[in-house]
């Protein structure tokens, strides 16, 4: 039957998520568009699709016991030399984050894993660029700001095309008919409007 390669996230909403998805490209990150803009709970992963079930219902459950929590994004920062990456800064909502993570990856459960860096959630702007490209993304986003409220999170599955789509939302308990944020179609550019 073959395996899949899952991913769970939280979207950063509209306009923002669009607004750094633009940047992202315009500073020649060729993945920009195959990625919606997001806080990692659970890397790409491999399962098998036979599972795919029981991963499910056990996110479900996960979000089930999970309650809303307020966000906050500002300023930027790198993990390079370490990773090639540059991100916008969680200033609040970053514990949150980090339980959360681990209950989706709690050690018996169908998302199991280990991770090969400590866990710090971020929202990626650049990764694997020119360094010259990495510095202006980091000075060019620095004052960047954004606050909502989480109201549950998203199982995303990457396709052959190497893009990630959305399969299922799950609002936490306390928002059950909060829609999860949704970015807009990830498949072409578009032009927004100046910020």
């Amino acid at each position: 039957m073959g395996t899949v390669t899952l991913g769970v996230s939280i979207v950063v909403p509209e306009p923002y998520g669009s607004f750094l998805q633009e940047r992202r490209a315009g500073f020649g990150d060729p993945a920009a568009y195959s990625i919606p803009t997001h806080v990692t709970l659970l890397p790409p992963t491999e399962v098998e699709q036979a599972r795919r079930p029981e991963v499910e219902e056990y996110l479900k459950k996960v979000a089930a016991a999970g309650r809303s929590f307020p966000m906050r994004l500002a300023g930027t920062d790198t993990f390079r030399p370490l990773s090639p990456v540059v991100f916008v800064r969680l200033v609040e909502g970053a514990e949150e984050c980090a339980r959360l993570q681990e209950r989706v990856r709690a050690g018996s459960g169908p998302c199991a894993r280990e991770l090969q860096f400590p866990y710090h959630p971020h929202v990626t702007v650049a990764h694997g660029i020119d360094e010259e490209s990495m510095d202006r993304a980091q000075r060019e986003l620095r004052d960047f700001e954004a606050a909502w409220t989480i109201g549950g999170f998203a199982l995303y599955e990457q396709g052959a095309d190497g893009v990630w789509r959305l399969d299922r939302e799950y609002p936490f308990a306390d928002c059950p008919t909060a829609a999860v944020p949704r970015q807009a179609d990830l498949s072409r550019p578009r032009s927004l409007p100046s910020a």
